[in-house]
């Protein structure tokens, strides 16, 4: 922290993350009077280089945001279109919560009470570290996440492939020659499951230093309008593409596994299971011409270096998995995987970077859904099955419900009907601070500090980092309010009972010196000597910090750059990043196989047979709806100053023009009657809505567009500015039923819709 002197008052200058998408820009924030004067771009962190998109600099609003709840708020009526909320003190909300929770787990069993984990949480260091603990002291197999509306088909493929479901590889940016993306659109994004600030900079620079970038998307995107070339697909047919692209390169010999040869299995089988699937065969259900597939594939192999780089667009449709693996597959059988401008594993300050180079591998499967029998994915259950586990009676029926930073009511496929079903829970408990679509059925809801009262290390995104990087910064304003792993932490003493009282101290200390002891016991540990006592008094000299920072801070010092409690003089700690505002650079993504593997073969294993066995499933939709060109299909979009439902509060990222839109192509709208301006109707088979309509150039024939995040029209909402302009909710038309098999991931873009003027 610095200060600096104005005419009217002593500015402070402080330095943090921003937390509002995965791109974690370095933020420079002016104090005054207690107050946030202006936000910009901090152009001495070493990774962003001074990038702000408007989503960071408005972070101030959301901090300041009059609907933000600062204490908890229990309801008081049955419905939540007329209840009214009362403000308690803390102790009476736990009170009711315990009351409320145990009351059904003796009632109706453990499994009764379900919890659900939203996207902002990732963005929370509490969150991410306690969440953890909440799920197994509730001993319950309903668990559910928003990455099953979103990325599950990438955990899956890295399972089946490294052995680690979380061990995902990230373009190499900085030093790529050919970037080829699917289902992305950073410019919009700012990139995901990619942690690149200023992706749109970074793409300027892969061309000006004469590399190429290919995009491939239904809409001609801001991405694809600043690609070298933009290759419009049918929706839901990115697996199609890869195969038949994988299909050319064993065809015509250009297969060079490059440094993971030695370490690769299955390449035999995966050159049998996709000999079937002709560029002329994925010509006809793409609409891609078969020569333009052969290029690629040919431009793909002959590149000095090349990443394929497939994000939501690809995840969430019907092989949505198969599609995540197929572009693995083609990085592997181009040598550009784990090779520098490749995709590479990222090394993050927290990460030990250990490894013997296989473990226990990746299991699905082990437990069923109870109506569906949908299996486990990553110990959690597809949560499009969600509302029908609340109202379908029987043993083990949901009856209570816990949600950590979510808003499922809106964000969830059938989105109506899990409205509806909450209404029919015994006690629900929201960790989240705005009084939104899905909280207004809790009885209580408990919210936490807003981003700039918690201290940051972005644990999930620098580990999916284009460069390996660290940075952390303390809380900037005091707060009245729990922290967020104070409350999580009091949700995990509930549900494991009365024997575990209700100091959340109780279960920090249990977490530290677990991992101290952990740390002490390695084979060759630097700290071999230390005691857990010793260790503690070192972390705990700084009063201001919290637990989670004291559980990072362990993370940091025995990870692959740590100085382990001053073994490693030059090493990092905490208190190396607090004297380090913008940030830590660790340097380039270096090769991490074969140790980073956890199969059980030791080997990159291509031919999973879950995998293998869903190219039948390739095989059938040629023939099924997928190939039907006449058939009118809905896919999302993002937008810049947009992050899902909860960025809709404030006025200056929601002004302007209306961007709850349907965009839909000159041609169909003459051919639906449509026109700029007017107004739709637009149904599925589970639900039907209106929305304006937007012609646009910038989309393929026979696809419209709808995005993700809207619908703030519910009553008993708590936004002023979101209910003034609410928009609609896509997810009312998806279909709850049709996930991909493999990942349990709703199917969000493809939907077979019709349009009419309304």
């Amino acid at each position: 922290m610095t200060g600096v002197e104005s005419d009217m008052a002593t500015d402070t200058i402080h330095h943090r993350t921003c937390p509002l998408c995965e791109a974690s820009c370095g933020l420079e924030l002016t104090i005054r009077d207690g107050a946030v004067l202006r936000i910009r771009g901090d152009r001495d962190n070493v990774l962003s280089r001074g990038f702000i998109c408007p989503k960071g600099s408005a972070l101030q609003k959301l901090h300041e945001d009059p609907d933000r709840l600062r204490s908890p708020i229990v309801r008081r009526g049955d419905d939540p279109a007329t209840a009214t909320w009362e403000q308690v003190s803390w102790d009476e909300a736990f009170a009711i919560v315990e009351e409320g929770l145990r009351g059904v787990q003796q009632r109706h069993g453990r499994d009764a009470v379900a919890a659900y984990f939203g996207n902002p949480g990732v963005h929370s260091l509490g969150a991410v570290i306690f969440n953890a603990p909440l799920i197994r002291a509730m001993g319950s197999k309903n668990i559910y996440s928003a990455s099953t509306v979103d990325q599950m088909p990438k955990h899956v493929s890295s399972g089946y492939l490294f052995g680690n479901p979380i061990s995902i590889p990230v373009p190499d940016l900085d030093r790529t020659d050919f970037l080829f993306m699917l289902g992305a659109n950073p410019y919009e994004s700012n990139g995901s499951l990619c942690t690149a600030p200023d992706f749109p900079g970074r793409m300027k620079e892969i061309r000006a230093r004469g590399g190429r970038i290919v995009t491939v998307d239904p809409r001609n995107t801001k991405t694809a309008q600043n690609s070298d070339e933009w290759i419009p697909i049918r929706p839901g047919t990115d697996a199609h593409l890869l195969v038949a692209m994988l299909q050319v390169l064993f065809a015509e010999d250009l297969v060079d596994l490059g440094s993971v040869a030695e370490f690769t299995s299955g390449v035999e089988e995966i050159a049998d299971a996709v000999a079937p699937f002709t560029p002329e065969r994925a010509a006809s259900i793409t609409g891609i011409p078969a020569a333009t597939i052969v290029r690629l594939a040919r431009e793909l192999a002959a590149a000095p270096t090349a990443a394929v780089y497939g994000r939501i667009g690809t995840h969430t449709v019907e092989f949505g998995s198969l599609a995540s693996w197929a572009a693995e597959a083609l990085n592997i059988c181009t040598g550009n995987l784990d090779s520098p401008g490749g995709m590479m594993f990222p090394l993050a300050a927290h990460e030990s970077g250990r490894g013997k180079g296989k473990g226990r591998g990746f299991t699905t499967g082990r437990r069923h859904s109870r109506v569906r029998n949908y299996p486990e994915i990553r110990s959690e259950f597809p949560v499009a099955t969600l509302a029908e586990e609340i109202t379908t009676p029987g043993d083990g029926q949901v009856r209570a419900l816990i949600t950590v930073a979510g808003n499922p009511a809106l964000s969830t496929p059938s989105a109506d009907r899990l409205d509806a079903a909450l209404t029919e829970l015994e006690f629900m408990v929201c960790v989240d601070p705005w009084l939104n679509e899905t909280t207004r059925h809790a009885n209580v809801i408990l919210p936490p500090p807003s981003a700039l009262e918690r201290s940051d290390y972005h644990m999930a995104f620098l580990a999916m980092a284009v460069h390996n990087f660290a940075e952390w910064s303390g809380p900037l304003f005091p707060t009245d309010s729990l922290q967020e792993s104070d409350i999580i932490a009091r949700l995990a003493l509930i549900v494991t009972g009365p024997e575990a009282g209700s100091d959340p101290q109780a279960l920090y200390d249990l977490m530290i010196d677990g991992a101290l002891q952990g740390a002490i016991a390695l084979p060759d540990s630097p700290i071999a000597d230390r005691t857990v006592d010793e260790l503690r008094a070192i972390l705990t000299a700084d009063p201001d910090r919290m637990a989670v920072d004291h559980i990072v801070d362990i993370m940091i010092r025995t990870g692959a750059y740590g100085d382990w409690f001053g073994a490693v003089p030059d090493g990092l700690s905490l208190d190396v990043l607090a004297d380090s505002p913008h940030g830590v650079d660790l340097g380039d993504l270096k090769p991490r196989l074969p140790g980073h593997l956890r199969t059980e073969s030791g080997t990159i294993e291509l031919a999973n047979p879950a995998i293998v066995g869903d190219f039948a499933r390739l095989e059938a939709s040629f023939s099924g709806p997928l190939a039907d060109p006449s058939t009118l299909v809905l896919v999302g979009r993002r937008d810049l100053r947009s992050n899902n439902s909860w960025m809709h509060n404030v006025n200056v990222l929601v002004k302007g023009k209306e961007r709850c839109t349907l965009n839909v192509h000159p041609d169909d709208a003459e051919r639906f009657g449509l026109i700029d301006g007017g107004e739709a109707t637009v149904a599925s088979r589970v639900g039907a809505l209106v929305i304006g309509v937007e012609v646009t150039s910038d989309i393929l024939p026979g696809v419209v567009s709808i995005p993700h995040g809207w619908g703030h029209s519910l009553p008993g909402v708590r936004a002023g500015i979101a209910v003034g302009r609410p928009g609609v909710n896509t997810n009312v038309l998806t279909d709850p039923e049709q996930l991909d098999p493999l990942s349990g991931n709703a199917v969000l873009n493809g939907i077979p819709v019709t349009v009419a003027p309304a």
